[in-house]
């Protein structure tokens, strides 16, 4: 008999609730990780020699892979950029590039147990598509010769509309990529340029029209909030247009300008970002747009229409996060390639070099290149099973967390349950005999509710994070 999975509960009608409060989002609105992982990131320490090979060695072939292929290329500079990515506007960076990739997996998977069938695909970057439609074509080519791909699965690559060639999105449709993502950020002129992203509408307008007739299954529109020169009502004039064209998928990020640790954020001057008030207000009124436009929202920033496969496994209790962000099929291995590309196998997380040329020196010497690693223990299953499942599905199950941990999740999580009291009497969260519930003015703040939970926040790193939102 299978047990009845706890988290597929929530309704249509409760993801489609969401209550934006000013002043709750103003006194919970604190900085915190994004929880692409738990532990995050920001716990990496030094791997040492053999500890990468033993994991893959190790890996339980029967569960699937997500392979994550890191394109770190980009034809021009997007001011605003959170990465500082390796810009070059000479392709053939790119396919030296491309050998260093294959050497990496050729090495990767021959330490590899077992057919290792892959259910998902993700190229990013950088700018995937700053590589030639040859080379994208080859990639594709190689990595269906060292892999078994699923007939079904959730194949999908980040592109840049400046830069399709005529052709570009036909290939990518017939080599069998069936979900796209690109930036738009924002459609106001001035905006743009201050940005240096100039894109016009028309151009959206196009790829979006050229997507739907080929068939890819969903289309994501990446926009950002708090950008120089923008207004609430200049973006109001974005979200209009954007709703418009009928992404399957919207992320909404909140802009955070941190030009000590992004050189070209430094091009941007603070003198002409927006208020936090006006931040604030351009927020509200995206949610209520967006709701309206009939959007689900999905949490941290994202939203897609109903009938999109991340919104239907949101309400049917399976949806997942990982360093991909929300993820349908989160039962997958991730195996990232690449300058930077993050792996998480089993318990262990691991990150290859940051640097291009520190990257190339580890294939170069035949070595495998992660040179980063977490290995998470069952407490911290513990604690990332309850915050995936608030930021997924905006609940926690008792019963579901003694059947899986055999704990009193009320008694072991005594002192969380009371530092939530606050919330639940600004009525943020509803916390009873089963679970606890992420209520309608609590979901964008989901984050800040999670963080409760999150044994590592406040000993160190505390700078590094951004607000919710």
């Amino acid at each position: 008999m299978t047990t009845p999975n706890p988290y597929a509960h929530r309704t249509a009608q409760h993801f489609d609730g969401i209550r934006y409060d000013e002043a709750l989002i103003q006194k919970y609105n604190r900085q915190g990780p994004r929880y692409t992982s738990y532990p995050t990131a920001l716990e990496f320490m030094p791997i040492e020699q053999g500890v990468e090979a033993q994991i893959l060695v190790n890996r339980n072939p029967a569960i699937p892979l997500s392979l994550y292929i890191h394109i770190p290329f980009c034809h021009h500079l997007c001011y605003y950029c959170g990465c500082n990515k390796i810009i070059t506007k000479k392709n053939s960076d790119a396919g030296d590039y491309l050998t260093y990739l294959f050497a990496e997996i050729r090495h990767k998977k021959s330490l590899l147990r077992g057919k290792t069938w892959v259910k998902q695909l993700h190229l990013g970057g950088g700018t995937p598509t700053f590589l030639s439609d040859d080379e994208l074509i080859t990639l594709w080519d190689f990595l269906h010769e060292e892999f078994l791909f699923a007939d079904e699965g959730d194949f999908s690559i980040e592109i840049d509309p400046r830069e399709l060639r005529p052709n570009t999105l036909k290939i990518l449709k017939d080599l069998g990529f069936n979900r796209l993502s690109f930036g738009v950020q924002d459609l106001d002129k001035k905006v743009q340029i201050a940005v240096n992203r100039v894109q016009s509408l028309e151009l959206i307008q196009n790829v979006m029209q050229e997507a739907q007739a080929l068939g890819f299954g969903s289309t994501n529109i990446d926009l950002i909030y708090g950008l120089p020169h923008q207004t609430p009502a200049s973006m109001n004039a974005t979200i209009e247009q954007i709703i418009k064209l009928s992404p399957d998928r919207l992320s909404v990020f909140n802009y955070a300008h941190l030009p000590e640790r992004f050189f070209a954020q430094k091009r941007i001057l603070e003198a002409d970002l927006p208020s936090p008030t006006d931040k604030l207000t351009m927020f509200g009124n995206i949610i209520t747009s967006l709701g309206d436009a009939g959007y689900q929202y999905i949490g941290i920033d994202h939203f897609a229409k109903p009938d999109d496969a991340m919104a239907i496994a949101q309400r049917q209790g399976k949806l997942h996060r990982n360093f991909q962000g929300y993820a349908i099929l989160g039962e997958c291995d991730l195996l990232g390639f690449g300058v930077s590309a993050i792996s998480q196998i089993g318990k262990h997380i691991l990150q290859n070099p940051t640097a291009l040329v520190d990257y190339q020196a580890t294939v170069l010497a035949d070595t495998l290149p992660a040179i980063k690693h977490i290995q998470s223990d069952d407490k911290d299953a513990l604690r990332r099973h309850v915050i995936m499942n608030l930021l997924c599905h905006d609940y926690m199950s008792f019963e579901d967390l003694h059947a899986r941990f055999d704990i009193d999740a009320k008694e072991y999580f005594a002192n969380e349950i009371k530092n939530l009291q606050d919330m639940q009497t600004d009525g943020l969260v509803q916390i009873d005999e089963d679970g606890i519930t992420i209520l309608p003015k609590g979901r964008i703040l989901g984050r800040s509710i999670a963080m409760v939970f999150d044994e590592y926040l406040g000993k160190k790193h505390t700078n590094r994070f951004s607000k919710v939102i």
